[in-house]
């Protein structure tokens, strides 16, 4: 009996599991990298496809991942308040390197190193990490969960049949829902136009009628 064991198994011992997810998850964040400097980019950004269960299971790994690198936003923003313009290794930046800016600096930078570290520990790809803070987490700053989205496809795969679907990043490929408005045409002016003048005809024949009856 599985007793307290949650997740699916998939198949494959524990650290085949754990490498897997780990892909996984690494490929999704790759695909937002530059397609300018990479000719083998995707064609469509923040989007894999797999099967129905490996997407559930690496899901809750994608969203932590996402989530760490959010809460680091704040201390790499004050860390860059705080580094100098100095190129690295002259004469400057080695006077601001034994400096208390220095310190400061160091203090409001040890957040993010630890949050980047822990990235790398759980994806284990370093390209896929930098993506993540550079491009992914600034995205999401103002929302408080829900960074993934599955969507099932019709189609099964080939070979054991097994359910597609598609995993991707919320906000990137979604769509937007514009209202249309509806069109003005001239023949519709122009009954409106013809059945004032229908109304204002009779209101006046009307009226005459009464005043001949009287």
């Amino acid at each position: 009996m599985r007793h307290r064991r949650r997740g699916r198994t998939l198949g494959r011992s524990p650290s085949h599991r754990k490498a897997m997810l780990k892909n996984l998850a690494s490929a999704l964040f790759l695909t937002e990298r530059d397609a300018s400097l990479d000719e083998n980019a995707p064609k469509v950004a923040g989007r894999i496809t797999t099967t129905l269960h490996k997407a559930k299971e690496v899901r809750p790994l994608v969203e932590k991942c996402i989530t760490i690198a959010k809460k680091s936003i704040p201390s790499a923003e004050a860390a860059e308040q705080l580094e100098t313009t100095a190129e690295r290794g002259s004469d400057e930046w080695k006077k601001w390197r034994q400096s208390e800016e220095w310190q400061k600096w160091a203090t409001a930078r040890a957040p993010v190193v630890a949050a980047r570290r822990r990235i790398i520990q759980l994806i284990g790809d370093k390209e896929a990490a930098k993506i993540l803070f550079d491009t992914i987490a600034e995205r999401y700053v103002d929302r408080p969960g829900g960074y993934t989205r599955i969507m099932r496809l019709a189609t099964p795969r080939l070979g054991d049949a097994g359910q597609r679907a598609i995993l991707e990043l919320v906000g990137k490929n979604d769509r937007e829902n514009v209202a249309a408005e509806k069109p003005a045409f001239d023949d519709d002016e122009a009954d409106d136009e013809a059945d004032d003048e229908v109304e204002t005809t009779a209101a006046a024949t009307a009226s005459e009628d009464a005043g001949d009856d009287e």
